[in-house]
């Protein structure tokens, strides 16, 4: 892995000029670390034209990123489902901690973006080799509670990108959009056979009847880490359930990398009594194995 700078044609100053601070932090484009943040990628490149691609967001504390090797096994799963060739796993995890630990803050927010490349200006991809880029900015941590908003349109369970983490996010930003406009924010969808899905970047977990439930993949939802860690460590059962669940439920609350465990206080606008116990012991459990750590990060 090379590491450029200004002048060597690899992409030029690489500033992070992201609006949040000063602080230059590395990037990682194709191979090379680059000094900043303004790296270059192609105006052909089809995770521009076509929203070709697939990421992933990690959580990084104090310079280290969590639950690292969850994160590039599910990267994994997404690039075969896309049919685009990652490079070599020991590489990108090198990279990842490199541009982590670049960033002198408690808390950020990391993204390996790999795209199909440089292609025409249409679906049809190039051929080429792929557009990875690795890059990390600060985060503050997510409110302890969220109101969220049902969305009239659904997640296609049966769809060629179920279950994949793409870039193709224009349904969530126009979903999140809509929810914002009713005073919520997140967005909920329910699949095509009216079950309870997810969240433009949750998962969903809801308490009926006492007992702890969350939507199966086969719902058409993400398998979010976080999700996986509380099923784990927490506990709770996959099934599925009409998306009324959502305002019968006694408690609900969303997990994600950024989210954590965030208890969710209102739904189209009625209010929801929360965090409940439930919530609240899973919120302790998940910030506790944030401390802690997993095993497979430290290996």
């Amino acid at each position: 892995m090379g590491r450029a700078r200004q002048g060597d044609g690899t992409g030029g100053e690489c500033r992070n000029d992201t609006g949040r601070g000063s602080v230059v932090a590395l990037v990682y484009l194709n191979g090379a670390l680059l000094d900043g943040g303004v790296a270059t990628i192609s105006v052909h490149d089809h995770g521009l034209v076509v929203g070709d691609g697939v990421f992933e967001t990690a959580l990084v504390l104090g310079g280290r990123p969590f639950a690292l090797a969850r994160h590039l096994d599910r990267l994994e799963r997404s690039a075969a489902g896309l049919g685009l060739v990652l490079p070599d796993r020991e590489e990108l995890a090198a990279a990842v901690v490199q541009v982590a630990a670049s960033l002198p803050s408690p808390r950020a927010r990391l993204r390996c973006t790999v795209t199909s490349g440089p292609g025409p200006l249409g679906s049809a991809r190039g051929g080429g080799p792929p557009t990875v880029v690795v890059a990390v900015d600060e985060d503050d941590p997510a409110p302890p509670t969220v109101p969220v908003a049902r969305v009239p349109w659904t997640r296609n369970e049966h769809g060629p990108l179920a279950g994949l983490k793409t870039i193709s996010y224009a349904g969530n930003a126009r979903a999140l959009a809509h929810a914002a406009a009713r005073g919520a924010s997140e967005a909920i969808f329910a699949n095509t056979a009216g079950q309870l899905c997810e969240g433009t970047g949750s998962n969903v977990f809801v308490v009926l009847d006492g007992t702890l439930v969350t939507p199966t993949l086969a719902s058409g939802c993400l398998d979010g880490v976080t999700r996986a860690l509380v099923l784990e460590r927490f506990g709770g059962l996959e099934r599925d359930v009409p998306v009324e669940a959502l305002e019968a439920a006694s408690e609900a609350f969303l997990t994600s990398t950024l989210r954590g465990v965030q208890a969710i206080v209102a739904v189209d606008g009625r209010p929801v009594a929360g965090p409940g116990p439930v919530t609240s012991a899973a919120a302790a459990a998940y910030e506790a194995l944030l401390l802690a750590g997993l095993p497979e990060d430290a290996a």
